[in-house]
């Protein structure tokens, strides 16, 4: 059974117990460490951030409650699980008090002690979750992905393969309005990681000065006003889930180094601290503007875009999706009559064709903005052509905002069947695009598997391999290929590391 990914520290002064409770614990858990020195287990707190504590309360020269109170004052909300020999109700009731989660006697009973840790590391989990779920009520956003036209439905198919690699870096283009957050949370929720959080940044609405402390956290003295003794980041929160960093490309470019980093190694510093933190996240960008050019302009670091266009889904604007128009707004009628307590049923002709011929620059947001002014001030039980008189219909098409759209041409039956095909726009792609693209989805429907993926292409898996370096990938991990950035780097390092074997 594979060790579920969490970390725990004891602090017990009794090196036997101390032992013990961590082969138990060790066999199930990702990390566990052991202190007998409570101060030197305090320190490392600041930077490990464990998800839960077994906490000695007896500890020679330092009283565990009071270590116990100290944490929580300073703001740290980690669960912990108080153990002591004596079983005086007047500790307990402190200890439940100053914020313990459980509370256990010795001599240990180990089978309670893995119950009662199971118990904590969910519960601890569950509250997380109703933190941002409570969050995420008050913004009144729709929950499913509505449409049935083929280019959603490529979206969706890709999105599909995407979250089966639960894993993989995923890049979501489109323009504003089109449902980019919507779709990244498809991903997540249908993913293994379903069960953790799903954090979203706004890259372009945080300040230029405060992104670092955004997205990495703080430690306390970082800067004036910093207090608390560690404060949680972004990407801290989205342990164990899933985190977006809506419109990507509006990070500065010392940020996107930064973001490189913690791409390539799923670690960083916290802005003041001294020892690296550790995640296990999976990392979805969405943009409304076109990565590639912006690279080639230097205002995106070409590397981060390789390491972020692994998984390309491409979510088309409304004025592509004439089939999806009605359907959508529909939908937006029915939520609206509940807010609004209205009755309308649907649309008159006249209203319908002007919905159709209208050109959405805004894209579903904007419809949907239109649905709900049309449905508070509409009397009758159908939206009349005249609530929508407004909408301007000679106002010229919007650009494409993207110079490609990088989807497969995925149905359901070639999903079964492991066929596949590039879908490329009238403007054309460059080479080296489109090789890449194919070869990262091929492994993504082979399941990463190499001979599989070679055997699609008609090709062997040494051809296959010299083609991915060629173009600056490498062999994937976890189901779907990367694209590197570093092909030649890593031809450097390959015979260093045949020598240590």
């Amino acid at each position: 059974m594979a060790k579920q990914n969490y970390s725990i520290v004891i602090i017990e002064d009794d090196p036997l117990v101390g032992a013990t409770i961590m082969e138990i614990l060790s066999g199930k858990y990702e990390r566990v460490e052991h202190f007998t020195d409570p101060y030197k287990a305090i320190e490392e707190l600041e930077s490990s951030s464990p998800d839960l504590i077994l906490l000695d309360i007896y500890l020679g020269h330092a009283n565990g409650l009071d270590i116990l109170e100290r944490l929580r004052a300073e703001g740290i909300t980690i669960p912990v699980i108080v153990m002591t020999a004596f079983t005086d109700i007047k500790i307990a009731v402190r200890a439940m008090k100053a914020g313990a989660e459980e509370f256990i006697v010795k001599p240990i009973d180990l089978d309670q002690l893995e119950v009662a840790v199971e118990r904590a590391l969910r519960n601890y989990d569950l509250r997380r979750q109703v933190k941002l779920m409570t969050e995420e009520l008050q913004r009144e956003k729709p929950s499913e992905i509505i449409g049935k036209s083929d280019a959603i439905t490529k979206a969706m198919n890709i999105a599909k393969i995407v979250a089966g690699a639960s894993d993989t870096t995923a890049l979501i283009l489109g323009e504003s309005g089109t449902g980019k957050e919507l779709m990244a949370r498809f991903i997540h929720q249908n993913s293994q990681r379903a069960k953790g959080p799903f954090i979203t940044v706004n890259c372009g609405a945080i300040p230029k000065d405060l992104a670092e402390n955004e997205l990495f956290g703080y430690e306390r003295g970082a800067f004036t006003g910093a207090t608390e003794k560690v404060k949680q980041g972004r990407f801290e929160q989205a342990n164990r889930g899933t985190i977006l960093l809506d419109e990507v490309g509006e990070l500065s470019m010392d940020m996107q180094v930064k973001l490189l980093r913690v791409l390539q190694e799923r670690k960083f510093y916290r802005l003041g601290g001294s020892k690296e933190v550790a995640i296990d996240v999976r990392i979805i960008a969405a943009t409304n503007r076109d990565l590639e050019i912006l690279s080639e302009e230097g205002r995106f670091r070409e590397d981060l875009y390789y390491r972020l266009n692994v998984a390309t889904i491409f979510l088309p604007p409304l004025r592509e999706r004439k089939d999806d128009i009605l359907v959508l707004a529909t939908s937006f009628i029915k939520e609206f009559n509940n807010k609004f307590r209205k009755n309308i049923q649907g649309f008159e002709p006249g209203a319908a064709d002007i919905l159709q011929q209208y050109q959405w620059k805004g894209n579903i947001r904007e419809l949907r903005n239109v649905i709900e002014r049309a449905v508070l001030l509409e009397q009758t039980n159908a939206i009349s052509k005249e609530q929508l008189s407004f909408l301007r219909l000679d106002a010229p098409p919007r650009k494409n905002a993207f110079s490609q759209k990088p989807n497969l041409s995925l149905t359901g039956a070639e999903l079964e069947q492991g066929e596949h095909q590039l879908s490329i726009s009238k403007q054309g792609a460059p080479l080296g695009n489109v090789i890449r693209e194919l070869l990262a989805q091929t492994f993504a429907l082979a399941g990463g598997n190499n001979e599989q993926a070679a055997k699609m292409l008609s090709i062997t898996p040494a051809k296959l391999k010299e083609l991915m370096a060629e173009n600056g990938m490498e062999i994937p991990v976890n189901g779907v290929a990367e694209s590197s950035g570093k092909t030649t780097e890593k031809k450097e390092k390959a015979p260093a590391k045949k020598a240590k074997k």
